[in-house]
């Protein structure tokens, strides 16, 4: 049987999403709960791999269990599906979530076709980042915002980040994996003030490199400082490499916002295409 886990975390206690010898994860509090509930080694895919400090509320993971253990969540009856997902939910929910004054919620658990793949299945990622740039409007119980000492000239921002938006190679605004390709499609880079003092990020793509929002975000605060022009955008883009010019924005701020995904009847399609290794075709240009 495969399953769907929807997730929501927030950031502060984990070293992020993969699982790391010595350190609290939230790949490795969930697989060792669901070890210990079905009674056999379990093994997690993710939609999207969080950094340390990053939050999710649209998080998306699956994973294999044996039929029998599926339907021994039954108590002696026959049951739905959807109880014995709730079931399980409230189960994990209780065991992975002990200790972390509910810093990670289980949000449901469904059973899906053999052709759901969490990763590549999914159509699109969505991030949002929040920053403050005001005193005035800092809030010390929000723990999903960064902070700026500097104001932020967000339509600055907004012109900036629509370079990004297209199929380009974004290795300058990555930290790149050996044999994974760095050009994504960007479909979307909005940026709003919703509330004064607090500018509001929303970022839609195929996928993201490792640490690509941040990246970007870092860049996009120095234009929204001034220190740069928004046209540094598209000469970063150009140049194809690293900058060490481009910092790298503070994790608290980002959220994995949610995860699309097509019909059921084309996730194997989805995944088929997702698995094709890109490249930007020679003297296009970024």
């Amino acid at each position: 049987m495969r399953l769907r886990l929807d997730l929501a975390y927030r950031g502060e206690p984990f070293h992020g999403w993969a699982r790391q010898p010595g350190l609290l994860t939230v790949q490795g509090r969930l697989e060792e709960a669901l070890t210990l509930i079905t009674r056999q080694p379990a093994q997690l895919t993710v939609a999207g791999r969080t950094d340390a400090g990053v939050h999710a509320r649209g998080q998306v993971a699956h994973l294999d269990v044996p039929k029998e253990f599926w339907l021994s969540l039954s108590r002696g009856r026959e049951e739905s599906d959807e109880l014995r997902g709730e079931r399980l939910r409230a189960r994990l929910e209780g065991l992975a979530g002990r200790g972390l004054n509910g810093a990670l919620a289980i949000k449901q658990v469904r059973v899906v076709s053999r052709d759901f793949d969490a990763r590549f299945s999914a159509l699109s990622r969505t991030y949002r980042y929040l920053i403050c740039d005001d005193p005035r409007a800092q809030d010390p119980c929000r723990l999903d915002i960064a902070r700026t000492s500097s104001p932020l000239e967000n339509e600055r921002m907004q012109v900036a980040a629509q370079a990004l938006c297209g199929e380009h190679d974004f290795l300058p605004f990555a930290k790149p994996r050996e044999g994974a390709t760095t050009v994504r499609t960007l479909h979307s880079f909005n940026i709003s003030r919703p509330h004064d003092g607090i500018v509001q990020a929303m970022i839609r793509a195929d996928a993201f490199c490792h640490s690509q929002v941040r990246f970007m975000m870092g860049a996009l605060i120095e234009i929204g400082r001034g220190k740069y022009q928004p046209k540094w955008i598209g000469e970063l883009l150009a140049a194809g490499a690293r900058d060490q010019r481009v910092p790298l924005a503070d994790g608290r701020g980002l959220t994995l916002w949610e995860v699309a995904y097509p019909p059921a009847d084309q996730y194997a399609l989805q995944a088929q295409k997702a698995k094709v290794v890109r490249t930007l075709p020679e003297n296009s240009a970024s």
